[in-house]
């Protein structure tokens, strides 16, 4: 029987919706519309998780891109994607940890907040400043922008 913790767990993103569902192991390379993210477990060596902090505590929040937009190359998501935050050490990960939760406090999907919030949380954080947090009047600014654009 093999060990359930050392197969990867593969989840997908849709860039259009910003949905993240479970699926079956990608060992082999596709091509779809999708962004596939692989968490990976193996006790005591590698942890690999949506919400990651261990000996090596780092964080990336991508937007999932559609075909044909640029997007970074991130260990573990394939293709990439737009990278918005990325940070390391457990004090700047545990205070991004915290902005979702504030975020998910106001009943907001994270996924659904402005990618504009994410990238000032990553600028804060990585001078030592504290990020503002995200607001429902920000979230509704956010939603006209985004029906208003093309």
């Amino acid at each position: 029987m093999t060990d359930p913790f050392l197969r990867p767990k593969t989840h997908r993103a849709q860039a259009s919706s910003g949905l993240l569902s479970d699926s079956s192991p990608a060992s082999e390379e596709t091509h779809d519309e999708f962004t596939h993210v692989e968490l990976i477990f193996l006790e005591k060596r590698v942890q690999n998780w949506i919400r990651y902090g261990t000996v090596v505590s780092r964080i990336d929040i991508l937007r999932a891109v559609r075909s044909g937009e640029r997007y970074s190359t991130v260990p573990f998501v394939r293709p990439g994607g737009e990278s918005l935050l990325r940070l390391a050490g457990w004090p700047k990960v545990e205070k991004v940890l915290q902005a979702i939760d504030i975020v998910e406090a106001l009943g907001i999907d994270p996924v659904d907040a402005a990618p504009e919030h994410w990238r000032h949380v990553h600028n804060r954080l990585s001078v030592g400043e504290r990020p503002r947090p995200y607001t429902p009047s920000r979230h509704r600014a956010w939603l006209h922008r985004r029906k208003a654009a093309p």
